[in-house]
């Protein structure tokens, strides 16, 4: 399966630029074949809407109006990034598990399942049953799908793909604590205080993960062809407008 670069970047980036990274990812993975999983955080606390999401849910929560938002280019209900940890993964479509996209969420939460429970957080486990009644719900926290991993009833994780050219990107969020901007979600922190998520965490998570699509290389840093196209990438990222379709 050859190898998939993993990047854990430890300093926050604004929600413009982490988007257009990862644009840039999936767009290396189409076109040289470059697979990476990638770990990141957020400068401040900021929306991300799902790419088919309308931004009045966001000004209508009152909790919510005034921070940053962000559109992704992955579907689902918004995240609030904030006191959580964001991983991404671009597939190229010449990747085995291109083909069955679907079994790429499994496998991504089984490996956050085996490295919590090494931590001893030997209750997280995939939700397994959907709830209709959430399917409606304005955040991916408060939605029910049978991948989440819960916590005591509790969603600490959950993601989301887009799928282009047959190339796969999945972004996905594991949530550490509560935010005063949503404190109804708890996250790991939360609901096992004695637990250790530190960078050292994220790193061997990042290279199980990584081992999925391959033999996993870590690099702490982008290529300058990448980081040229993040640089012509983040414009569109500043406006919530740039997919046709959206409604308002």
């Amino acid at each position: 399966m050859g190898t998939c670069r993993v990047v854990i970047e430890t300093e926050p980036q604004s929600g413009v630029r982490n988007m257009a990274i990862d644009e840039a990812l999936l767009e290396a993975a189409h076109e040289q074949g470059l697979c990476t999983v990638r770990w990141y955080r957020w400068n401040t606390a900021t929306v991300s809407l799902g790419y088919f999401q309308a931004e009045s849910g966001a000004s209508a929560n009152r909790e919510l109006a005034g921070l940053p938002l962000v559109r992704r280019l992955t579907g689902g209900g918004a995240i609030l990034h904030h006191h959580e940890w964001t991983y991404s993964c671009a597939v190229p479509a010449t990747h085995p598990l291109a083909q069955s996209p679907s079994r790429i969420y499994d496998l991504v939460h089984e490996q956050i399942i085996a490295a919590l429970a090494d931590r001893g957080v030997s209750s997280a486990s995939p939700r397994g049953t959907k709830n209709p009644a959430a399917e409606a719900a304005f955040l991916c926290f408060g939605r029910g799908d049978p991948r989440d991993i819960v916590l005591s009833d509790h969603k600490i994780v959950g993601s989301a793909q887009r799928r282009r050219r047959g190339t796969v990107l999945q972004h996905g969020s594991l949530l550490l604590r509560h935010s005063e901007y949503a404190p109804q979600f708890p996250g790991v922190l939360d609901l096992a205080p004695s637990t250790v998520v530190d960078d050292g965490f994220v790193s061997h998570l990042g290279e199980s993960i990584g081992g999925i699509f391959g033999v996993p290389q870590t690099s702490a840093v982008h290529d300058g062809h990448i980081m040229n196209r993040v640089t012509a990438l983040e414009p569109r990222y500043r406006t919530l407008d740039w997919r046709r379709g959206v409604s308002h």
